[in-house]
């Protein structure tokens, strides 16, 4: 053992005098500096292959280079004497041209991106540019000219860099401190002078991420514990309560379903706030059922509105494939003959909105619109739905519906499925000086603009659910409850908050904003968004009670009461103005959870192509760390002389 860490210290001689903020007592401290705020690219596998990235079971390690010139990137793939090459780029050069280049190349070990708080590049999506084009509606026995974005290709930035296979690590990197002490050791160990090549001891980087599972799903689920199916769970709500112990009500009441998505991706495992792929839908039906709730308690409109908000959509349509595959089975509250019509929210960042499909809801909603500055566009009658969880409602019954969004064709969103699409890309700018508590209360534009959303979309919604138009006045979004509130703000920007915080089971939500990665999240944790949104919904349509905490906890012990028809939150509540801690008091609410996993996994039917098969590798060690690197010469001088040693003893 002594002798080990001799030869240890003897290959990397002069990593202590470079590092004065390295301590700690073992020699691994001393010779390693482990890079915190790191986030690995994973892989992903489905019924016919894999995709992401992994590196060796032992980690991957190479001399770091950093890529800033097309000189750079020739000298990483084809001049450099010291292959292979860790790659530290800044985010301008991760495109799919050069990352392709790299694939195809034996002289990278991986990749580290340098993520920066400001958007760098003017467009970027990792994301195929037809989402979802195998389980949608348009297939072989159902509009085949519309098929696979023949009409309309959807997402014409899509580049499919999410979808390769790498076989080496791509991790992206915080902007920060420790991202200049890997430039500094960069600069001082490995950058060519006068064109020369540096000498030894040179900087490296070993990145940590091996994956368990390999080939596709079909492979990794028989094989036990090397892979598990992406899942969460589903949202909903409805105006009246539903007795949740009842499966399959056929001849219950007729309801319109409004629905948003909840989830989101990027190239890397959990980053990407989805602002407004996901994140607008969301805040724009959480503000509408809020606007809705006091007018439909007053004057219940004929028809039942159910709030839905489906997990794990990115990934071929989960959460919506489920429940219309429980209703199908007479395993969910109600069944499809219940549902009278559909309105789902897309993306919505704009105030001028396409809307698809029929006419008397679409004929609705332009009657709402003409009262409010919102102006809609209804694309011919040639044109295809755009991706949508409405769409697998249609593949197994017709369904009147509509699709709100922000474009008349393709995408406009720049960066969808990827890194950027964030709060900045809306343009949810602070002024310096504000306080974190002080941004709560700023109105920005993108909460204006979809504070008239919501109310189009609540409103749309009363009317086709039968309301009495006299009352349509009365129904109008609160303003603060998407800004002030800190919808935008804590979706978006900084969910440890406030007013988070006081929300029932989120009494210590992490800074920045909720996971939008759907996960293996069955544990429903406390940084994914749907226990966000659940609660969020419940504050906006639960009814306060005078009930205590032991009567909140078991309901059904309290006369008039009843766990089946509602579920109960202990909510902590504002602190008071003289303190720190609130006035705790009791929700009754009709927020429910339902399973978001495909149902292929129940069925089992790993190969199927019915339903999503994505699954997520499992991992033991995700890591980053750089080191000097001796000559290999040394290290041969170096190993003789301890098995010269050895052979002493």
């Amino acid at each position: 053992m002594i002798c080990c860490v001799q030869v240890l210290l003897r290959v990397k001689p002069s990593v202590n005098s470079l590092y004065l903020d390295v301590s700690g007592s073992s020699v691994e401290q001393k010779i390693y500096i482990e890079l915190k705020n790191t986030v690995p690219c994973v892989r992903l596998l489905n019924a016919t292959h894999q995709i992401g990235c992994q590196s060796s079971i032992s980690g991957d390690t190479g001399v770091l280079h950093v890529l800033e010139t097309e000189a750079d990137l020739d000298w990483i793939l084809s001049t450099g004497p010291h292959p292979p090459y860790m790659v530290l780029m800044e985010a301008t050069f991760f495109t799919r041209p050069t990352m392709m280049r790299m694939k195809n190349s034996t002289r990278v070990a991986g990749v580290a991106v340098i993520n920066s708080n400001t958007t760098a590049v003017e467009s970027f999506s990792p994301h195929t540019s037809c989402p979802n084009q195998n389980t949608g509606v348009y297939r072989e026995d159902y509009g085949p000219d519309l098929a696979n974005c023949s009409s309309t290709v959807w997402n014409p930035l899509g580049n499919s860099m999410s979808y390769e296979d790498f076989t080496f690590p791509i991790f992206s990197l915080k902007d920060d401190n420790q991202t200049q002490v890997m430039r500094k050791c960069y600069e001082d160990h490995n950058m060519r002078v006068n064109g020369s090549a540096p000498q030894y001891p040179l900087c490296a980087m070993q990145l940590f991420s091996h994956m368990h599972a390999v080939t596709d799903t079909v492979t990794c689920m028989r094989r036990a514990e090397v892979c598990d199916p992406l899942s969460d769970f589903n949202v909903w709500a409805s105006i009246r309560p539903i007795n949740a112990s009842a499966k399959g009500h056929k001849n219950n009441e007729s309801v319109v379903i409004a629905a948003a998505r909840l989830d989101g991706r990027s190239f890397f495992w959990d980053i990407g706030t989805s602002a407004e792929g996901t994140v607008s839908g969301i805040v724009t039906l959480l503000a509408a059922a809020h606007a809705l709730y006091p007018v439909t308690q007053e004057a219940p409109p004929v028809r039942n509105i159910f709030f839905t908000f489906f997990q794990g959509e990115t990934f071929d349509y989960i959460g919506s494939s489920r429940m219309v595959y429980d209703m199908k089975q007479d395993k969910f509250v109600i069944n499809l003959d219940n549902v009278h019509s559909v309105l789902e929210i897309g993306q919505v960042c704009t105030t001028t909105f396409p809307l698809f499909q029929v006419i008397n809801l679409v004929d609705n909603i332009k009657s709402v619109a003409s009262t409010l500055n919102v102006s809609l566009d209804e694309p011919n009658t040639t044109q295809a739905l755009p991706p949508s969880s409405f769409q697998r409602f249609l593949r197994v019954q017709p369904i009147p519906g509509v699709v709100l969004a922000d474009h008349k064709s393709s995408f406009i969103n720049r960066y969808y499925e990827s890194l950027y699409d964030t709060a900045a890309y809306l343009n949810m700018t602070y002024p310096s000086d504000l306080s974190p508590e002080e941004q709560m209360e700023y109105e920005t534009e993108a909460s204006k603009s979809l504070t008239e959303v919501a109310t189009l979309v609540a409103r749309s919604l009363y009317k086709q659910a039968g309301g009495n138009d006299r009352l349509l006045i009365n129904i109008t979004a609160d303003a603060k409850m998407v800004s002030l509130h800190m919808l935008l703000y804590g979706f978006l920007v900084r969910s440890n908050n406030s007013w988070f915080i006081t929300l029932p089971s989120l009494l210590s939500p992490e800074s920045g904003p909720p996971q939008y990665y759907i996960g293996l999240r069955q544990d429903n944790s406390v940084k994914s968004v749907t226990r966000f949104v659940q609660f969020v919904m419940a504050n906006a349509t639960g009814t306060v009670t005078s009930l205590n905490q032991i009567q909140c906890q078991n309901p059904n012990d309290v006369p008039g009461e009843s766990k089946d028809l509602y579920s109960y939150h202990w909510v902590s509540g504002p602190p008071s103005a003289n303190s720190t801690e609130g006035d705790p008091y009791c929700v009754r609410t009709s927020v429910r959870l339902a399973k978001a996993l495909s149902p292929a996994f129940e069925l089992p039917e790993y190969g199927s192509r019915e339903y999503s098969t994505w699954t997520e590798s499992r991992w033991k060690t995700i890591r980053a760390r750089i080191f000097l690197v001796a000559s290999p010469q040394l290290e041969v001088m170096v190993l003789l002389g301890f098995r010269c040693r050895l052979d002493e003893v």
